[in-house]
């Protein structure tokens, strides 16, 4: 009962608060890692969350784990979703600068792994090979909270207020912004926690 009414019951990703602005943090996150897969959204029935069965299927989360040991893995939050539907820009903790090179309309959907696994040589490897396994380094994001739906026009206004809060209190924005959810989709959109997050310097 606790999912569908929003009770975050998974491993999140510990930070420290560096600025409480008016309606946001600037929060410091430790190394990760993160397993992600890259996808055209049309090639998934036009499901923009098309890439969640993939890295599903890699932890275990709908049966056995696809990957090579094969061990369960915990499911954590946030999901993380990145790329360019239409004309929004949605990208995933700091695997915007290496990802110069994705196309137009590609969506990157990015699960953090447990903190038992600080490496990458720890976590297991993925039989699937559209899963990557990525090292995640130290990173800072300004941060906003909201509930509800996450369409894009409701992520870009978030996203436009929290970049020019940002930069009106003299943060330097590094990269393009990120959503993180942190329920499943059957949670009552009322009692759902999502944030924008703008890496910063």
């Amino acid at each position: 009962m606790g999912m569908v009414l929003g009770k975050i019951t998974v491993e999140m990703p510990k930070h420290e608060v560096l600025h409480t602005g008016a309606g946001y943090e600037v929060r410091k996150y430790p190394p990760c890692v993160a397993a992600e897969v890259t996808y055209d959204p049309a090639e998934m029935k036009g499901d923009r969350d098309g890439g969640f069965t993939v890295l599903a299927n890699y932890i275990g989360a709908l049966g056995r784990p696809q990957n090579t040991r094969p061990e369960k893995i915990d499911m954590t939050a946030p999901v993380i979703t990145s790329g360019e539907p239409e004309p929004v820009a949605m990208t995933a903790p700091v695997i915007t600068a290496e990802e110069g090179g994705q196309g137009k309309g590609q969506m990157t959907m990015q699960f953090l792994l447990p903190s038992k696994y600080s490496k990458v040589e720890e976590a297991p490897r993925p039989t699937d090979e559209r899963v990557v396994l990525r090292q995640v380094g130290e990173r800072k994001y300004g941060v906003v909270r909201f509930s509800g739906l996450t369409g894009d026009k409701v992520v870009k206004e978030r996203a436009e207020w929290l970049k020019a809060a940002l930069e009106k209190d003299g943060f330097t924005v590094k990269g393009p912004f990120v959503l993180a959810r942190y329920n499943p989709p059957f949670t009552l959109p009322p009692l759902r926690t999502n944030e924008v997050m703008i890496p910063v310097e």
